[in-house]
């Protein structure tokens, strides 16, 4: 063989160069035949196969061919058809590395000149591997006698040095140019020959296992149009030998399809091994297509099974991502889904760089396989959901189906783009599979609350009742940990939640309150039977004013949350105010039945002379200021105005039970006892903060009216007590005249009658509701018939 080539590759010959059969060079040619033959080398490397099964005329190609000299082209022979006919296809060209090399056919007697592209195939063919070695042997020849040629005989030639590349490094270079070439396959393409005379059954099914598909299809094309023929020549007759090849076509085809479904599921899992291939299944798809209403092919859509095709190949993606055990990993599913997201990525980045220009724009690529990845992972998502039971798991699913499944991490991918921008990035799943998932995550969060609260109640015995701790302060206040706890809880669920979506963040705020309506109760039936021998010693109060102030924190952290769930935290604000009435309630019960054994010993004559019941009820009250002080406001104030009422009432309401009359002048000192006696416990329950200042000028009052040394003064200083408590009545005056000493007579009358006129001038019979301390006080009733009795008839049973 030789080649004759000038300088530039195009300008007429200067010197020939001939190449020995050992694959020597003579010494003068050796560099300038290496540069003829790599430049004829790198022009055959650009010339690349049509992917268009289509003539070599046809524009189908995915990579520009470019014209050469005939002159600088090296011609290979393909061995004869298996085709038992003169007439038929001869076998296909035989691919070269990398399906790079082209040759022509020459003319022969014996075989049928080509106009279409070469054959590819997936399995090596042997032809081919001696065709490589043959020309890697004669470039290494070349490589030997350029890098050992005399420096001498460089010089002569006034030529540098030329140092070859590898076979390697000029495939790399050739797959960077035919990158750089890339175009979009032609819609449009010229069907190749079909044989006059198809090869045998046997025969054409070995070309689908081989996978020759292009002569595998035309064949059967040749085998439908002799059915077709027959078929129109026989008319309504069925003869055996046309149901026969009926059955033949049949099977045929469905090999065909099984055959391209497979090279299609594997195309993007094996893209070097199915690339070439899918260029033909292209074609071979359109063709049937085409051909759709003719008789002797399949009936089912070619188009629809290569997209199911696309989609099984999905389906294998899928699977294959690493699935840990829910035992082995507690974060199984957030690493399934992070690798889920990663396969899809690399999947689609595959088919936008690579997979796409094997087929015509028609097929839509890039977009079969979107929509085959959101029906497989639909599939995949709704096969996965019965396993997914823990709170956090269900997150992690929802959380990538709402956010990261069409986020910039997955489907919006900038690698993805521009090819994305037109999809559909919403993963399509079936009607309530979504809101299903939503509740359960709903009720999950429910459930998981009620444990927490269940677990909050176990620390508490744990901490404190079991081994009788004092509860902690903050600042100054006693106050247990748990109402952060709780509000930590649902605070960062619902942050969690909002993450996904406001409607799911919404439900999640109604089940969290809605299930710790029920814990004010749990709570309390726990500590009282774990507590309640406790009372009642001091820890005992300290729990109930703890629990106190720590129910309404808890309180004050969910009412943030009224805007978004109004009925839910109105429950809970009505069980935590009736769980603190009743922790008050225990309180006050507590107080008076401490205190009760003091006041009942006062306004006696006891009391007149002794200060010790007194001095216990004080120090009492002093206690209670102390307690006081560990109680948050506002509760401690409440708790303080209660008491004070109480006090004030039980204290007056000795007066009004004619325990004792002081005689003999002794109401001068019980007067000014009272008033003494009064002033401190004011001055207690003021600095309580208590809110009853209503009630400080009772002691006055009271004091002015069983002081006076003349009786007539005493209606005078009626009018005060009337104006500030006007819920005093002429039953009142007559039980605290009694205590006076003044039990009848004309001044007693008087002083009752100037009660009546000053309640008619008031206009108010039975005083303020708003503010009662005689109104429901218990007054016993005086026996002495006679006192009732006005003066006039007393007068009269004297004269008599």
């Amino acid at each position: 063989m030789s080649l004759t080539m000038d300088k530039s590759g195009e300008g007429p010959e200067e010197d020939g160069v001939s190449l020995r059969s050992d694959g020597k060079t003579s010494p003068n040619g050796s560099v300038r035949e290496a540069s003829g033959l790599l430049r004829s080398f790198r022009r055959s490397f650009r010339r690349t196969p049509d992917k268009s099964p289509a003539s070599a005329r046809s524009k189908g190609s995915k990579v520009t061919s470019r014209e050469e000299p005939a002159g600088e082209e090296e011609f290979f022979l393909s061995p004869p058809s298996p085709s038992p006919s003169s007439s038929s296809l001869v076998s296909s060209p035989l691919k070269t590395i990398g399906g790079v090399f082209n040759k022509k056919e020459e003319d022969s007697p014996d075989v049928v000149p080509h106009k279409h592209k070469p054959l590819s195939r997936s399995k090596t063919d042997p032809n081919m591997s001696k065709l490589g070695e043959s020309f890697i042997k004669k470039g290494a020849s070349i490589r030997r006698s350029l890098r050992f040629g005399s420096k001498k005989e460089n010089e002569k030639t006034n030529r540098p040095e030329v140092l070859l590349t590898t076979s390697e490094g000029l495939v790399e270079k050739m797959e960077e140019e035919v990158e750089e070439e890339l175009e979009e396959m032609e819609e449009v393409y010229n069907l190749p020959d079909i044989p006059h005379t198809p090869l045998s059954v046997m025969q054409i099914n070995k070309l689908i296992e081989m996978e020759v598909l292009e002569e595998a299809h035309l064949n059967l094309l040749a085998l439908r149009l002799e059915f077709q023929k027959e078929q129109d020549r026989f008319d309504q007759d069925c003869p055996m030998e046309l149901s026969k090849k009926e059955k033949d076509l049949n099977l045929l085809y469905m090999d065909l399809r099984t055959k391209i479904g497979t090279i299609v599921r594997d195309s993007n899992s094996l893209p070097a091994r199915n690339k070439p291939l899918l260029v033909f299944v292209a074609r071979i798809i359109q063709e049937e297509e085409k051909r759709s209403a003719e008789p002797g092919g399949l009936p089912d859509s070619w188009m629809e099974a290569w997209r199911e095709a696309v989609c099984e190949g999905v389906q294998v993606k899928v699977n294959s991502v690493h699935l840990e055990h829910r035992d082995k990993n507690p974060s199984w599913l957030a690493v399934h889904l992070g690798l889920l997201g990663n396969a899809i990525v690399e999947d689609l980045q595959n088919v936008k760089r690579d997979l796409r220009w094997s087929y015509p724009p028609s097929f839509r690529v890039f977009s079969s396989y979107v929509r085959s990845y959101h029906r497989v992972v639909r599939q995949h998502l709704k096969k996965l959901e019965p396993q997914v039971t823990d709170l956090k798991d269900l997150f992690a699913l929802l959380d990538w189906i709402l956010n990261k499944y069409k986020s910039e991490k997955i489907m919006m991918s900038l690698s993805l783009q521009p090819d994305m921008t037109e999809e559909n990035a919403d993963l399509q799943l079936e009607e309530n599979f979504l809101q299903q998932l939503k509740d359960k995550y709903c009720c999950k969060v429910k459930e998981d609350m009620k444990i927490t609260l269940e677990r909050i109640i176990e620390l508490e015995n744990e901490t404190f009742w079991r081994d009788r701790k004092e509860p902690e302060k903050e600042e100054t206040f006693l106050i247990s940990p748990f109402p952060m706890d709780i509000w930590t809880k649902v605070k960062g669920t619902v942050q969690n939640s909002r993450k996904l979506e406001s409607e799911v963040e919404q439900k999640v705020i109604s089940s969290c309150i809605e299930e710790l309506k029920s814990f004010p109760r749990r709570f309390e039936s726990q500590f009282r039977s774990q507590c309640g021998a406790l009372q009642p010693r001091p820890l005992w109060t300290q729990y109930q004013i703890t629990y106190i102030n720590s129910f309404a924190a808890l309180l004050d952290h969910m009412d943030g949350y009224q805007d978004s769930c109004p009925n839910e935290v109105e429950g809970f604000r009505r069980e935590v105010k009736w769980l603190i009435v009743r922790l008050m309630q225990s309180l006050e019960d507590q107080f008076k039945e401490d205190i009760k054994v003091y006041l009942r010993r006062m306004m006696t004559r006891k009391w007149l002379t002794n200060d010790e019941d007194f001095n216990h009820l004080r120090s009492r009250t002093q206690k209670l200021s102390q307690d006081c002080d560990l109680m948050r406001p506002p509760q401690a104030q409440d708790f303080a105005s209660q008491l004070h009422h109480h006090v004030a009432k039980e204290y007056i309401g000795h007066l009004m039970r004619s325990n004792y009359s002081c005689r003999n002048r002794k109401h001068e000192k019980a007067a000014a006892k009272i008033r003494r006696q009064w002033s401190e416990l004011s001055d207690l329950f003021e600095e309580m903060k208590s809110t009853q200042e209503w009630l400080h000028p009772a002691g006055d009052d009271l004091s002015n009216i069983i002081g006076q040394k003349n009786k007539t003064d005493i209606k005078n200083h009626l009018q005060r007590l009337v104006q500030h408590y006007p819920d005093f009545s002429r039953k009142h005056l007559v039980a605290l005249l009694y205590f006076r000493g003044l039990q009848r007579g004309h001044e007693h009358q008087v002083i009752l009658q100037r009660l009546a006129v000053l309640k008619k001038e008031t206009g108010v019979a039975d005083g303020n509701r708003s503010h009662v301390l005689f109104g429901d006080m218990q007054v016993t009733t005086n026996t002495d018939c006679l006192s009732s009795l006005p003066s006039s008839c007393l007068s009269l049973l004297r004269d008599s």
